[in-house]
């Protein structure tokens, strides 16, 4: 289904889902933006912190329409354009504690001294410095405005009002203030500014701003909030058993996978759908969507080197990595619809194209319960027959239930009496008797007049032998003769089984057949211990002739 289209294991590419084509380098330096055109690399740009998300986006509809590049960094939101640094956005300031800003008023007018300075702001811990190094940090930044800065934890994009790919889109940021502020595309002023109870982690934005949208957001809390326009505060809470490490929107539904090896399917109301429980802790998601064929699926990044590809909660596709997947992307590269981008952690690049023939099975392919067993009866409704049989059985709940336990018991003596007679007649294959305890079958062999018949005879004590036996036939005379057809049994050793055998010859040629009786006898007795009845086939070798 995947074609092999370039693989390079010394990429030198270190990032994540949220930051593909953006390099984190070792974490503390090193950090650029690399922008590839096919397999090569065509540009590079040094970021000066370390990135925490990347969006592509389009600021305006002159033309040529030429996408934006938005890449979250510490406060800031760095935009390049025609692979240019073009702008710097940077968050708002939080508001300063009163008594900090007072008390650091104070200091900067030289009223008060470092120790009553770290004493008062030790009890709003905000300072916690060595007596030694106090004055030097006082001298330095007390001449300075006091300044609460927050930073970016997630980015998305939103188109503005239109739904189009070439429609004008605005950012949505993130931050760890635990606050949402969708950024006019052009202005870069604050369109909207939403709350949230905890630090946003993962987060898919979907609709148009002046239209309706939905923003469905992964905290740090472990739980998924849904904001929606006009709402300064979450429509909807999801809570989860465990941290979400990956979050993807399917249509009207929310794909999340979670810490505990598992992947869950929610309503955008947080109803659970579905669970399914997979082989390894996920490191990434991403969403393969195939518009021209109708087609969207998850694909889910494991820590055991392989891609799953899931539709709902089946798995329709595999894909085996060289590496450990960080970060996965699927959509349009150059001229493919279906191009799957995947970095490792040892740094490498993997791209591979799906086969415009390539057809996923809507059956799972992980073992485990069919299809079928989780769609829901198409039950009908209650019609006014059922409702009046359900009245009538809770009017007549006692007589019924008497009723039934009469005629169970009155099955249970019918067997029961039954059972005794078998055994008083000796008419099973089983000897009930515990002196001879013998069991009994009996093969027919041939197509006709002439039958071979064997009787397997064993012995089921545990170390007594059984002696003094007879075998007898009993039979139509008219349908059939026996050469012989009584003749006594040798001594039967426990556990060894003895075939005796003896000739059948059909003498009617008018195609029909009887049954033969077989008694197992003892010397002294009337009464068989074995009775089998043998139903014999047609003959047909007679009906030939």
């Amino acid at each position: 289904k995947w074609l092999d289209a370039h693989y390079d294991p010394v990429a030198n590419l270190y990032t994540f889902s949220s930051c593909i084509v953006g390099d984190l380098g070792t974490g503390a330096s090193n950090m650029k933006l690399k922008v590839y055109r096919g397999t090569g690399l065509l540009s590079e740009n040094t970021l000066l912190d370390l990135p925490t998300g990347l969006v592509s986006f389009l600021m305006d509809q002159h033309e040529p329409c030429t996408p934006a590049i938005a890449v979250a960094s510490g406060p800031f939101i760095y935009i390049y354009k025609n692979l240019r640094p073009y702008f710097k956005f940077t968050l708002p300031t939080l508001e300063v504690n009163p008594l900090e800003q007072d008390v650091w008023s104070q200091a900067r007018e030289d009223m008060i001294d470092p120790m009553t300075l770290k004493e008062m702001l030790e009890g709003i811990r905000f300072l916690m410095l060595e007596p030694q190094d106090m004055e030097a940090y006082v001298n330095l930044h007390k001449q300075q405005p006091i300044r609460r800065q927050t930073v970016i934890t997630c980015i998305g994009t939103l188109k503005k009002n239109m739904a189009d790919d070439d429609a004008v889109s605005c950012l949505v940021i993130g931050t760890e203030s635990q606050e949402v502020y969708i950024l006019d595309p052009e202005a870069f002023t604050i369109l909207a500014k939403m709350s949230l109870p905890s630090v946003p982690t993962l987060m898919d934005v979907t609709g148009q701003f002046d239209v309706e949208f939905r923003i469905t957001i992964a905290c740090r809390n472990g739980n998924i909030y849904i904001l929606r326009r006009d709402s300064p505060r979450p429509k909807y809470c999801i809570e989860l058993s465990s941290h979400p490490v990956g979050l993807v929107r399917m249509g009207k539904n929310v794909v999340v996978g979670c810490a505990q090896e598992t992947l869950h399917g929610y309503t955008q109301k947080g109803k659970k759908l579905w669970t399914t429980y997979l082989p390894a802790p996920v490191t990434t998601m991403a969403v393969l969507d195939l518009p021209t064929r109708g087609f969207q699926a998850v694909l889910v990044g494991l820590a055991n080197c392989e891609v799953h590809v899931y539709r709902d909660k089946n798995l329709i596709s595999t894909i085996k990595t060289p590496d450990l997947v960080t970060s996965i992307c699927f959509g349009r590269y150059g001229r493919e619809d279906g191009t799957l981008i995947m970095t490792t952690k040892g740094g490498g690049l993997i791209v591979k194209i799906l086969k415009r023939t390539a057809v996923f099975d809507d059956k799972d392919s992980a073992p485990g319960p069919p299809i079928a067993q989780s769609i829901r009866l198409n039950v009908p409704k209650k019609t006014k027959l059922y409702v009046d049989q359900t009245m009538r059985e809770r009017e007549n709940a006692v007589a019924m239930h008497r009723a039934f336990q009469m005629d169970l018991s009155r099955m249970r003596l019918a067997a029961a009496r039954a059972y005794v007679k078998a055994l008083e007649s000796s008419l099973t294959p089983m000897s009930a008797s515990l002196t001879e305890p013998l069991k009994m079958n009996a093969v027919v062999q041939g197509l006709g007049p002439s039958f071979k018949l064997t009787l397997n005879i064993q012995n089921t004590a545990a170390c007594r032998p059984v002696m003094n036996l007879a075998i007898s036939f009993l039979y139509d005379e008219n349908l059939y003769s026996m050469r012989t057809a009584f003749f006594k049994i040798p001594l039967l050793v426990p556990g060894l089984n003895y075939p005796i055998d003896t000739f059948v010859e059909c003498l009617s040629d008018k195609g029909i057949s009887d049954i033969i009786k077989v008694f197992v006898l003892r010397e002294g007795k009337s009464a068989p211990l074995l009775t089998a009845h043998i139903n014999m086939p047609v003959s047909e070798g007679l009906a030939l002739n």
